[in-house]
């Protein structure tokens, strides 16, 4: 039935966002169409947390590593503009990271049961 998750990251410099998943981060992708590269997601999961009415359907984007200092080292060393200082949520290590052209998203390293890797 469901055959896998798209997930839309808008921009308001779409060629900047997309080199920056490209270059620095170096996911794989396809040119679906004159430059429109769609990029190969991590192995995800998705979590459902309480929100007000003002919030409800809002989805964040984070990407998870399994040493947070190490993999903030790697990026630093990239030329990755880290926004957050790292913080302890209890259920992972957690910083943000500036995409060019695309704002931030999460970074973090969970401490807790992850779904990714299921059969």
């Amino acid at each position: 039935m469901i055959t896998g998750a798209h997930t839309v990251l808008t921009a308001s410099d779409p060629e900047a966002a997309r080199a920056f998943f490209r270059d620095v981060l170096g996911l794989a992708h396809v040119d679906a169409n004159d430059g429109w590269l769609i990029f190969k997601s991590p192995p995800a999961e998705l979590a459902v947390h309480p929100s007000g009415p003002a919030d409800s359907g809002r989805a964040e984007l984070y990407l998870m590593c399994d040493d947070l200092a190490a993999t903030m080292d790697e990026l630093r060393a990239k030329g990755v503009e880290f926004t957050a200082e790292v913080t302890n949520a209890g259920w992972g290590l957690l910083t943000r990271l500036r995409v060019p052209g695309a704002g931030e998203i999460g970074l973090y390293q969970p401490r807790h049961a992850t779904a990714y890797d299921l059969p």
